[in-house]
Parts: C-alpha cells; structure tokens; sequence
C-alpha cells in the first residue's frame, strides 16, 4: 500500500473513532456523572495500553529520550490530550453532540492559520474568504442549538472553541516530533503524560473510590472511550500525521461532524435539523477550502 494512502486510511478510521467520543460522553451525562470523573475514567482505562506501547516500543528499537525529546512529549500531552479533552468534556455538559463536532472541527483551519503566523505571512484574500464559509456554519450550527432553549449555550461553546485552539496547537507542533521519536513513541509517551495529568487532577478534585463506584454504564462508556476513542484513533492519527502532515490529515477528518450529526440522531435521539446540517456543510467545505488554497 502507498504511504499517501496508508495515511488516508488512517485518517478516516481516526476521524470515525473521535467522532464517537461525543457520543459516548453525552450517553455517561445521562447518568449523572461529572466531567472530571468521565474523562479520569478515560484515560485509567487508556494508560495501560500506552504503557504496553511505549514498553514494546522501547523494547524493539531501544532510544535515549533527550531532555528537548521529554519538554516536546509533555508539551504535546499537555495540548493535544489533556487541555483539549477536559475542555471538550466540560463544553459537552451544555451543548449538543452534534454541535459539539462542528465547532471542534474547525481546528484544521487554525492550523493553517498558525502555519501562516509561524511563517510571518499574512493569511490571503482566499484563506479569509474559506474562513468566513467556516465560521458562518459554526454561527447556523450555534443557532440551531439557541432555538432549542439549551442553557449556558454559549459557555459550552466557547469551552469547546478552546479546545479546538488546543488540539491545533497540538498538530502545529506535532510533525517534527513524529518524524524524531515516530509515531508509536510520541502516541505512547505523550498520552502517557496526558493520562498522568488527568489522574492527579481527579486525585486533587475527588475521592479515588468514586471511580468505581460509578454505575455500569459509565464504566462501559470509560472503556469504549479508551479502547475506541483514544487509543486506536490517537495511534491512527499520529501515523497520519507522519505520512500526510499536518494539513492533509486534518481535511481528512471531513467525514467526523456527519457521522457525529448521524450518531446523535439515531442512538441520544438529538434533532437533525437542516440549519445543523447546513452548518456542519459550510464548516467542512470552509475547511476543505482553506486547506485547498494552501495547498495551492
């Protein structure tokens, strides 16, 4: 198989895994569960695997970590795993699934944006015009919510807008560190360092044995996020990176705000309007755009 479509691959079998997390998420909110509890469970039921990583890993191919290795890897959990997951999981306490996956979508477009800054050019007429298309769907997508009487729509969606700030960040500086340490290591170790954060903010926040005693269901939703969610969808979409970079990899992730739309219509029984769906149609074409006119 060629690497390009390798990557591809991996890209759209990551994007279908992170867009089922806001499923998963809403599904254990239903239970009364709170959003440092759900996502400490997330990331207990992930650390085993990311150890078992980082171990065969090592194991194979046997590396010296630098301290500039070990600053880049925590930098990385810090933005890519544990700002812009506790930020999604808190945004989602008031927003829907679905607008939930059409505001974090637009993170491809601030890459581009970053790449722009971090190369001191100004953004063109075209990359400002794709980002009017981008932004007007998050506002239809934001307005669709509003006429369903959701409260603190606008604190879920500000919460949520940060987290896509932070996953950008992540994939700004991610392609360097990839093609140093590769992929399997920056996965293992970076989310390692991720899960370490989110636990010893649980430790702080909470009780230890409130873990376990949360009912079933949570726990069930725990393990899918890790298994489903996390670890299979992280992996895949650090190999992305590696092959595509950056740019590519994120347009790939078109197909995450549909499923999600669909996700939450047919298991959380969540509305499918057609403001919902124009909306998440003018942030993927405004995306797809930007991206585009990059390219170009």
């Amino acid at each position: 198989m060629q690497p390009a479509t390798l990557g591809l691959l991996c890209a759209l079998l990551a994007a279908l895994g992170f867009s089922l997390k806001a499923i998963l998420v809403k599904h254990a909110y239903r239970y009364g569960v709170d959003p440092a509890t759900l996502l400490a469970l997330r990331m207990l039921y992930s650390l085993p695997f990311f150890v078992t990583m980082a171990v065969a890993a090592q194991w194979r191919e046997p590396r010296r970590f630098t301290a500039r290795d070990w600053r880049a890897l925590v930098v990385l959990g810090f933005f890519g795993y544990y700002a812009s997951s506790y930020l999604d999981f808190l945004g989602l306490q008031y927003i829907s699934a679905g607008l939930e996956r059409v505001v974090l979508f637009t993170y491809p477009s601030l890459v581009v944006l970053l790449l722009a800054v971090s190369a001191r050019r100004a953004p063109e007429r075209r990359v400002l015009a794709a980002l009017a298309v981008c932004y007007a769907g998050v506002a239809l997508a934001v307005w669709n919510d509003r006429q369903t009487g959701q409260r603190n729509l606008s604190l879920g969606t500000l919460l949520v807008m940060v987290s896509a700030v932070s996953f950008a960040l992540y994939l700004w500086r991610a392609a360097p560190v990839l093609h140093r340490l590769g992929a399997v290591r920056v996965t293992a170790w970076g989310t390692g360092v991720a899960c370490v954060m989110v636990l010893l903010q649980f430790v702080l926040l909470r009780p230890m044995r409130t873990l376990w005693s949360q009912p079933l269901p949570v726990q069930l939703d725990g393990v899918g996020m890790a298994l489903f969610c996390t670890v299979l969808p992280i992996w895949l979409n650090n190999h992305a990176i590696r092959l595509l970079g950056p740019g590519r990899t994120a347009i790939t992730g078109s197909l995450g705000p549909v499923l999600t739309l669909f996700l939450a219509w047919a298991v959380l029984g969540e509305p499918l309007s057609w403001r919902m769906v124009i909306g998440a149609a003018l942030v993927i074409a405004g995306v797809r755009w930007i991206t585009q006119t990059r390219r170009a």
